[in-house]
Order: structure tokens, then sequence, then C-alpha cells
């Protein structure tokens, strides 16, 4: 678990949504930055040295080591890096409360839904209907929730590309993964689109895939 720190962060991640919103984030604003893989199967975000980094023994995380400091939580992670650079984040007051909301959405909406269908899709050995039912209709119901906001904003917060439109996009891509039909949710897929068309998500997802 030792990293190499030449690198002005050191960013712990696997190949996951929250894994991959973060490597958006490095991506787009160009930060130079070491990515050290945890695998999560053999259960190295449970060991003592990373627990260190994270208690909460969940990816990601970065360290800045310019800084001096660890932050845990992928959107904590966005937040810490969008105010220290700027990149990606509104001039007004009333924009950085816009992402922040939508942000926030994500992280005690999206995420936990759809990641919960994943589970019982994927992961469970059981197979639980009701919940399958259950975690599908919740991400369908935020799927309209995303497209209405979509049908009077180009992106998700602002007008402009934020966070808030990262850490969706990296939930939301896995529509197909998790059977989820987003053809009425037309939005939705224009804005998918865009966001997938960026070099930087391009670049950060072929490196998220690689463990």
């Amino acid at each position: 678990m030792a990293a190499d720190n030449r690198n002005p962060i050191t960013f712990y991640t696997a190949d996951t949504p929250n894994g991959l919103k973060v490597g958006i984030y490095l991506h787009e604003a160009g930060l130079a930055h070491q990515r050290h893989p945890v695998d999560l199967g053999a259960g190295e975000q449970k060991r003592p040295e990373y627990l260190k980094i994270n208690p909460n023994g969940k990816i990601p995380a970065i360290v800045d080591h310019e800084a001096g400091l660890t932050v845990f939580e992928s959107g904590a992670i966005l937040s810490y890096l969008s105010n220290k650079t700027g990149h990606l984040q509104p001039d007004t007051l009333a924009g950085q409360l816009a992402v922040q909301q939508w942000l926030h959405f994500q992280i005690g909406g999206i995420g936990p839904m759809l990641g919960q269908l994943w589970w019982f899709l994927h992961g469970s050995k059981s197979g639980n209907e009701e919940a399958i039912e259950r975690y599908r209709k919740e991400s369908l119901r935020l799927l309209g929730v995303v497209d209405r906001r979509l049908a009077e904003s180009r992106h998700l917060a602002t007008p402009d590309y934020s966070i808030a439109d990262i850490a969706a996009f990296s939930w939301l891509r896995s529509a197909e993964e998790l059977q989820l039909d987003i053809a009425p949710f037309a939005h939705v897929g224009r804005w998918l689109e865009a966001i997938e068309a960026r070099p930087a998500v391009q670049a950060a997802v072929r490196e998220n895939q690689g463990g």
C-alpha cells in the first residue's frame, strides 16, 4: 500500500462509479497524480495501512502531498479539488450552491439506489425480486428527476458542466448494466452522450477499467 509521493496527489481507486468520479475530475483539471489501484476482491481496502487513509475502508481516497491532507468520500474529494483549483467551480454563490445540491442528490439518491440495484442483480447469490423491483422503481424515479432538470438546463446544476455532472454521470452511464431502460428519458440520453464525448472522460474511463 506504499505510495510514490513524487506526484502531488496519490489517488486510491478501483473500477467503480465512485472511483470513476474522481478520475474524471483529475483528468478534466489536468492534475498530476499517481493512480494507486486498490484490489477490493483481495480486501486491500480493509488493511490497516489503508484504514489510516480511509477509516471507512472504501474507495476512493486521495492524499494531497502538497497540502498535507488526506480526503476520503468521493463527493468530498470532488468538492475539495474543485475548491482548491477553481476548475469547474461556478463563480457565484448561487451556482456553487446549485452544484452542491445536485452533488448531494447523487450522493444520497442515485448512488445508493443504483448501487443496491446492482448488488441484487449481480452480487446477490440468493436473488430477491422484491428488492430488485423496489430499487429499479426508485432508480427510474430518480432518472425522471434528472430528465426533467435536463429539459430546462444543458447541465445538471447550472448551464455549465460541473462536478455535479461528473458525479451523476459516473453512475447513470451504467443504466444498461442495471437493466434500466433510459429510452423514455431523452434529455438524459443527450446529456450522457455529450459527457461521454469529452476527451478527459474517455481517458478516465479507460484508466478506470484498468483496475
